[in-house]
């Protein structure tokens, strides 16, 4: 699959239906503004969705899970063998974004891109292996071209799968030991800012895990500083599951479906895909500001605002799937009072 397909054009809002529906806010029986966020969401999705009556009934969750060779450096306070244990426990149902799906109805589909514990065939998982791992980037490219593009297509494909279920909302989550150093390295060369404004506890480092952490993104990106665009330096830094990720919010812009963004290594994919295709950006709404060192950073770069601040820093999608209940009740707002008008109440 040639990478020409990321610059094909992202589609648009309906900017009529996003006048119609700020309209319609102005004539609920309340305040104007007084549901803050709420009412901006709902016009958000109405423009996003084209419908004047908003909807986020049919979410379907991709989570993405791929190994990186940088944890041979010692980054995370976790052994690699997590990455692949964890798909088997995403696809058996126990883990946080499994019951969180399984809670608001919603699809959700784990995607092996290759992990060095490899389960196997496993019910409910998508076996789309590239390598057992990315390279260690601090000794050589993380991918190789072709690697790159593979993992960028399976984002694509899960976006393809979305939309042929109808999907009114999609969100992307992702799994892999390792991946909050490779997702500091990224925004580090995107930003052109030093680790150290990026990089955090990740599984859950002490002080000086972090530090040491940050020292080994220091070296890759003296490696990698002849790496050029936003493209390339994903395939420097980047991960298989970010880069799916990137592929499922490009495709997803592309193909005209809302996307809300999770935590940190999303929001690093999303300022990817951003740079990819600047158009990506007007999709995208924000789930929560996750407390891993960076993400408010990352979140000033795409000038977002996120629904929630609850402290999370899991991942796996579950910091947006927690905000999609207040995403239903934006829409159940928007759709379900009555104007001034039909309730008889008076304006001034």
């Amino acid at each position: 699959m040639s990478l020409d397909w990321l610059s094909a054009p992202c589609a648009q809002p309906d900017l009529a239906i996003l006048g119609e529906a700020a309209d319609r806010q102005e004539q609920l029986t309340k305040p104007p503004g007084s549901l803050g966020m709420l009412e901006a969401l709902a016009v958000d999705l109405a423009s996003l969705q084209r419908t004047p009556r908003p909807a986020v009934d049919r979410v379907w969750i991709s989570v993405f899970a791929a190994d990186h060779g940088v944890a041979a450096e010692g980054v995370s306070a976790f052994p690699q063998v997590v990455t692949g244990e964890m798909v088997r426990n995403f696809a058996t149902g126990g883990a946080a974004i499994s019951v969180l799906a399984r809670t608001l109805g919603a699809n959700l589909e784990v995607v092996n891109l290759g992990t060095v514990n490899d389960p196997g065939e496993i019910p409910g998982v998508r076996r789309e292996i590239i390598a057992p791992s990315t390279a260690n980037f601090c000794v050589e490219a993380a991918m190789t071209v072709q690697q790159l593009d593979s993992a960028l297509a399976v984002g694509a494909e899960s976006v393809r799968a979305a939309k042929a279920a109808d999907t009114q909302l999609f969100i992307g989550g992702e799994m892999g030991i390792a991946n909050t150093t490779s997702a500091a390295a990224l925004a580090s060369a995107i930003l052109n800012e030093p680790p150290s404004c990026l990089a955090g506890a990740g599984t859950g480092l002490d002080s000086s895990g972090v530090s040491h952490k940050v020292t080994v993104i220091e070296r890759a990106l003296a490696r990698h500083a002849d790496a050029r665009g936003a493209l390339e330096q994903l395939r420097c830094l980047g991960g298989f599951e970010i880069a799916a990720l990137v592929g499922a919010f490009v495709a997803a812009a592309q193909t005209g479906i809302p996307v809300l963004v999770d935590g940190f290594i999303t929001t690093t994919a999303a300022l990817v895909a951003v740079h990819i295709q600047p158009d990506v950006h007007r999709w995208l709404l924000f789930a929560h500001r996750s407390k891993e060192h960076g993400h408010a950073r990352l979140l000033r770069a795409l000038e977002a605002d996120p629904v929630l601040d609850l402290g999370l820093r899991l991942g796996e999608a579950s910091g947006a799937a927690t905000a999609v209940p207040l995403l239903r009740l934006a829409c159940a707002l928007h759709n379900g009072m009555a104007t001034f008008a039909q309730a008889g109440v008076s304006t001034a």
